[in-house]
């Protein structure tokens, strides 16, 4: 018959509704219920927390101060040594997630991160390497564009489950709620994650490239000459005329009449950060030919992806910080 169980810990008994035992202090928890375990572990933490209402207001303050200070810090370092804080902000973001996925077991997660970081670690090896070869600033950009149409897509995807569920479509497919609203969650999360570290590893690999990568001598003059089917970039033949659509790729001719792979062309302005054709050194109005998938499209979503940078990257990093000064006051 059920009674009511009282939890003594630490000399304070707390009555939680639980089955009654002669001695409390001996309670088996493999022999109860989830619930009856979450109450008696509920039990335990009020007991031990207490009379401890100081000491916790102390906790919040010390909280809300290094949250900021950090912050005022982390703009400053911005705005003044921008190029240090976004490697040390990319670097983070690489490495933090993996200790956290480790420890909780999240195979799935670790088995993405590994595939691109392999990928990602090569293609950083040969952008910037020097000489750069003919053929990276086209490998570059393929690659990160790839990156950026699958988590474009993988986070519209999540999005869109989740909006699904919160309208009970999911109940249509006999899909429980919370698998439905997890299932959108995690695909959400990767696509942002993903696109914002492919982004970044992007714009690392543009400033590499574009101060090794050239075509030309400094007197402006072509340091080879090459005929008119051949890609001044990657010197390989054009197969696809300007005026036809090609299978694979397209052809693009500059205002300078030369002519190159699309991808090439793409490699070389966009993740090059090269305006100027890199055969004959012309100008090119890369805004009028081509669309960069890395630009913020509008001030809404870069703020999204500071505030995705500041959770995954510097927030883990904050809250050890604040542990750190809990534990040396003495706080708990």
């Amino acid at each position: 018959m059920a009674g009511v169980f009282e939890v003594e810990v630490d000399g304070v008994e707390h009555d939680h509704g639980l089955p009654h035992h002669d001695e409390p202090h001996q309670l088996d928890l493999s022999k109860l219920s989830p619930e009856e375990k979450w109450r008696v572990e509920h039990a335990r933490m009020h007991a031990k927390h207490e009379g401890h209402a100081a000491m916790h207001a102390e906790m919040v303050l010390i909280l809300i101060v290094t949250l900021v200070v950090a912050q005022l810090v982390l703009v400053q370092w911005k705005q003044r040594h921008s190029k240090s804080y976004n490697l040390v902000t990319l670097f983070q973001m690489w490495v933090v997630p993996l200790y956290f996925t480790t420890k909780l077991h999240w195979w799935r997660f670790l088995s993405t991160w590994f595939i691109f970081s392999v990928i990602t670690a090569y293609i950083s090896f040969r952008a910037t390497r020097k000489p750069l070869a003919c053929t990276t600033p086209r490998l570059v950009y393929k690659w990160f564009l790839l990156l950026y149409k699958i988590s474009y897509g993988t986070g519209i995807a999540g999005y869109t489950v989740v909006m699904f569920t919160l309208f009970g479509i999911n109940l249509i497919f006999r899909i429980k709620p919370e698998d439905a609203m997890d299932f959108g969650v995690s695909l959400l999360f990767y696509g942002l994650y993903y696109g914002v570290l492919g982004r970044d590893f992007a714009e690392m690999c543009a400033d590499f490239m574009a101060s090794t990568v050239g075509y030309y001598s400094a007197s402006g003059m072509p340091t080879k000459h090459l005929a008119d089917n051949i890609c001044a970039v990657c010197g390989q033949p054009i197969l696809v005329d300007v005026s036809e659509e090609g299978i694979i790729e397209n052809t693009y001719r500059l205002s300078c009449n030369h002519v190159f792979h699309e991808f090439c062309i793409r490699g070389w302005c966009i993740v090059g950060k090269k305006q100027m054709c890199p055969y004959c050194k012309e100008k090119v109005d890369l805004k009028r030919m081509f669309s960069n998938p890395w630009e913020r499209p509008h001030v809404m979503y870069g703020q999204l992806l500071d505030w995705l940078r500041y959770l995954v990257a510097w927030q883990p990093v904050i809250i050890g910080f604040v542990q750190g000064i809990n534990y040396v006051l003495g706080l708990e």
